[in-house]
C-alpha cells in the first residue's frame, strides 16, 4: 500500500483536512478529521454532514492528508 503525498495517514490528527478518492453525494471532496482512534470521524467540508470510517477503510479512500492551521511539525526553534 502507498502512502498518499504529504503526510502518512497513520499520522491522522483531528483538526487535518483528508481529500478522499470518491465525492460525496452533496459534491464536496474534502473532510475535516473530527475524532481518532479504532475509527475516524470526518465532517463534510460542503454540507457538515459526520461520518466514521474504520482506519483501514479511510487508509484506502484517502488521496492526500493536509495538516490544520499550526501544524504541531512546524513549530519548533
Amino acid at each position: 500500500m502507498t502512502a498518499p503525498p504529504g503526510r502518512p495517514v497513520s499520522e491522522v490528527q483531528p483538526g487535518d483536512v483528508a481529500r478522499l478518492k470518491k465525492a460525496h453525494p452533496c459534491g464536496g471532496r474534502e473532510w475535516k478529521v473530527t475524532r481518532t482512534g479504532a475509527d475516524i470521524g470526518l465532517e463534510c467540508s460542503t454540507c457538515a454532514r459526520r461520518v466514521f470510517l474504520t482506519r483501514e477503510e479511510f487508509e484506502r479512500r484517502c488521496v492526500s492528508l493536509v495538516a490544520a492551521e499550526g501544524d504541531r511539525a512546524g513549530t519548533g526553534t
